[in-house]
């Protein structure tokens, strides 16, 4: 599996963002409103990677990887590492279609009451795409095994 490219995140978020913000600039009216709680998820799940990833870069700096009862098992940190890749690309898809969104929004927040109403939702759904894709790629480069030390060999 190779890392998740970053650049392609910004990548994706910056073209998904373009999108949003043409279709959003255009059927803005026939939308439905963005409430506060829509960001609720995308907070959790970064909170969880960042925690994940603090808990897994201690194991492996302690050496507490392995098969043992007391260590954590290889498999489990290569589901956390998939988790973290999930969860980069999915914070850079849905953070980049509501960094489109707040192109229309915040610009028209003084003058439009629906847009008033949807500033905080989409302010805070933007943001915590953006830490939840952070919080996978942290993640995600936590789970990667440490080299062999010199002189020692892979088996």
């Amino acid at each position: 599996m190779q890392k998740t490219s970053p650049g392609w995140l910004i990548a994706t978020g910056g073209f998904l963002a373009a999108v949003s913000a043409i279709l959003t600039w255009r059927f803005y009216g026939s939308m439905s409103t963005i409430p506060l709680t829509v960001s609720i998820t995308f907070w959790l799940l970064a909170v969880v990677c960042g925690v994940a990833g603090v808990k897994i870069q201690g194991r492996v700096d302690e050496g507490l990887i392995g098969q043992d009862k007391t260590q954590m098992n290889p498999m489990t940190i290569a589901f956390l590492a998939m988790l973290g890749r999930a969860c980069a690309w999915g914070g850079a898809i849905f953070g980049g279609i509501y960094i489109g969104i707040s192109s229309f929004v915040i610009p028209r927040a003084g003058e439009l009451s629906a847009a008033s109403a949807d500033l905080p939702g989409v302010i805070a759904c933007a943001l915590g795409g953006i830490a939840l894709s952070a919080a996978g790629v942290y993640l995600e480069k936590s789970c990667e095994a440490p080299p062999p030390q010199s002189g020692e060999t892979i088996s």
